[in-house]
């Protein structure tokens, strides 16, 4: 097997399929034929390259990555759980279907977890939940700008592919200009979970599930992505899996100000993975801007941070880079609740 450079543990092939596939995946009867036509093999070995993809880590699934706040209420959050309970605290937060990240970070406040639900009020139960169960405060930092569309990781450069935030629909309170949505949608984002299946008509399979038929779903999925509900849909990435071994969520105290423009500077560097806009919780939390940076290992991670502040002239703003030491839990965030939770209003 021929390996790439960067990604040593994949052949051309692989890198092509992982590389390549992140965004724009065909929404056609046969997507897989579509790519070995693109790749010159056929199309058994591209679902059967992905089957041992799959169960290798590298990829999580294909699917949909969804805009935020568009099928219900998310935030991150973290707790301070003492050295001696952290595993405890952690399988407890775990344990919530809503809890879809959870990592342990360098920082007084260790654990860090994404939480989806339905409502508002649903997530800020879970939450009151974990606080309990931790013994901590919680922190709860829901997005209010979001300065970094993703378009996947570019595994040539070890970046991801982005561009700045310049899509009106989705600048500060994206709430405010939400789609409206079928019960349809809801009942297809649940079930794409776990990402389509590695069967020759994955979409067909969908469909069954759903009782539809299979051109349907296909144009609500090319109808979710026009309007921007789904982001992209394509192959999903582990990060450590592919050689990136180390990330640091960057957090920066940003005069308020300028948060919009320092926000901007930031989603600009290649290096920047993820780039949002947060709410204080003083005294506990003083930063309001995140930008996520991934890299081989440690040092090149805090390189990366050194030569961005110094170009961009943010050398003055006070800033912690939170290194990931465990992952706790890493999956897709849970839309069958969500689903059911919508059919239920509409009843």
């Amino acid at each position: 097997m021929e390996e790439t450079a960067m990604t040593p543990n994949l052949s051309h092939t692989d890198f092509s399929l992982v590389n390549d596939w992140q965004r724009d995946f065909p929404l056609v009867a046969r997507p897989y034929a579509e790519l070995a036509l693109r790749l010159d093999i056929s199309e058994v070995e591209v679902i059967e390259r992905l089957q041992h993809l799959a169960a290798a880590g590298t990829i999580s699934r294909i699917g949909a990555v969804f805009r935020p706040h568009t099928l219900g209420w998310s935030t991150l959050a973290a707790v301070s759980a003492p050295e001696s309970r952290l595993e405890t605290v952690a399988q407890a937060i775990n344990g919530y279907v809503e809890v879809n990240h959870n990592y342990e970070r360098e920082h007084a406040f260790n654990l860090w977890f994404v939480a989806t639900a339905s409502t508002r009020e649903r997530v800020e139960e879970v939450l009151t939940e974990i606080g309990r169960a931790a013994g901590s405060p919680v922190l709860d930092l829901p997005m209010q700008e979001n300065f970094h569309i993703d378009l996947g990781f570019d595994l040539r450069a070890g970046t991801h592919s982005a561009r700045p935030n310049i899509d009106p629909m989705l600048s500060q309170h994206e709430t405010a200009t939400r789609p409206i949505l079928e019960s349809a949608d809801y009942a297809l984002a649940g079930a794409l979970e776990g990402g389509i299946a590695l069967v020759s008509r994955p979409y067909a399979m969908l469909a069954a599930k759903l009782r539809l038929n299979e051109d349907a779903i296909l144009a609500r999925l090319a109808r979710l992505l026009q309007l921007g509900v789904i982001r992209r849909f394509g192959i999903v990435v582990r990060h450590r899996e592919l050689g990136y071994a180390a990330n640091a969520m960057v957090v920066w105290d940003v005069p308020d100000g300028e948060v919009s423009q320092v926000g901007r500077l930031l989603a600009s560097q290649s290096a920047v993975t993820l780039c949002y806009r947060r709410p204080r919780r003083l005294p506990d939390w003083r930063y309001n801007l995140f930008s996520m940076v991934h890299g081989q290992d440690r040092q090149a991670v805090l390189a990366e941070i050194a030569g961005m502040r110094r170009a961009l002239g943010l050398e003055h703003l006070a800033y912690a880079p939170l290194f990931s030491r465990r992952r706790f839990k890493q999956c897709g965030a849970r839309y069958a609740g969500l689903a059911a939770a919508n059919l239920t209003e509409a009843a």
